[in-house]
């Protein structure tokens, strides 16, 4: 069947069996509304989020909200994942140049093209397109231990496990793929993701997007579904980011941090008197995952393996 979007709750219907009204604190949101496009996109990531039975945790409504790309992991995990393509010759060698040059600019600047990155998961959606998602399983489980996990920063997963020792629930809040932040998470220990959804049908996939990528106004609005359906209070929950895309994620909590931050967040920061954190001291990031589980079914980046698979199938 067709993935959809959970229905809107009725007017006046209660949050159903065995689940308490959500009575969490809200912050005043400043900025400009998200765009139906982002909200749809926030809904999707929302509904698509794994949530495991939780265990009696000591802290339940408060929760750490953490960005990927040089906020967890040094660079872009969507290029660490091409990397791991290209080194199975699945990936040509022209499109990891390209790739390349933007992962280059990323890590010495620490800048983001939201351009540059849209059009790149949009145009690698028509690729996607006819292709089953469970053809990805393996090979994301794979590449993530072979290219991404020694790319963690150890400072930001210590961040991560002072919140779960804290007993709060820790997410990931990513543009990148859910199916891949869903990896990422699960090896190192946290709660779950939320990611840019592609559509699926009968476990092929689409070819097209759940309402758009899941960046700035848009993960601000999948941290308030996630927050209403798991009853957290915003109010005591943490956010951590290295862009100023982010802000609008940023200030929806009520403690923000900033790490290896861009300069416009850190402007932002200094002026706010948010904490800083930086790991980009040269020293080589520790490899802080989990093992492998076995049989694992999260699926990794089902937008640039889409490419990856058709370009092998022609070439064959």
């Amino acid at each position: 069947m067709r993935r959809l979007l959970p229905a809107p709750a009725r007017p006046g219907a209660g949050p159903g069996p065995g689940r308490r009204p959500w009575r969490g604190r809200m912050i005043r949101r400043s900025g400009p509304a998200p765009a139906p496009a982002d909200l749809v996109a926030a809904a999707a990531s929302a509904a698509a989020a794994v949530v495991e039975p939780p265990p009696r945790i000591p802290d339940p409504a408060a929760a750490a909200f953490f960005d990927v790309d040089n906020t967890l992991m040094r660079g872009a995990s969507i290029y660490h994942f091409a990397r791991g393509l290209a080194a199975r010759k699945m990936f040509g060698p022209q499109d990891l140049v390209r790739l390349g040059w933007g992962q280059l600019a990323f890590r010495l600047r620490g800048l983001e093209n939201t351009e540059h990155i849209d059009s790149a998961r949009q145009a690698a959606l028509a690729f996607v397109a006819g292709h089953q998602v469970a053809d990805i399983v393996a090979l994301g489980e794979e590449i993530y231990d072979d290219t991404m996990a020694d790319r963690v920063w150890a400072g930001a997963r210590e961040l991560t496990r002072r919140h779960l020792e804290a007993g709060q629930r820790v997410w990931l809040v990513t543009a990148t793929p859910v199916e891949l932040a869903n990896i990422i998470a699960r090896r190192l220990g946290l709660t779950g993701a939320l990611g840019t959804v592609a559509e699926s049908c009968d476990g092929v996939y689409t070819g097209r997007l759940a309402g758009g990528l899941l960046h700035g106004e848009a993960k601000a609005a999948a941290v308030l579904a996630l927050a209403q359906r798991e009853h957290l209070d915003l109010a005591r929950c943490s956010a951590y980011s290295d862009s100023a895309n982010d802000l609008p994620m940023l200030r929806l909590v009520g403690h923000p941090h900033v790490v290896n931050a861009d300069p416009e967040l850190r402007a932002v920061a200094r002026e706010q008197g948010w904490p800083v954190h930086d790991f980009r001291s040269g020293r080589r990031a520790t490899t802080l995952a989990l093992p492998a589980a076995a049989g694992a079914g999260a699926v990794a980046g089902g937008v640039a393996a889409g490419l990856a698979i058709r370009r092998r199938r022609a070439a064959g």
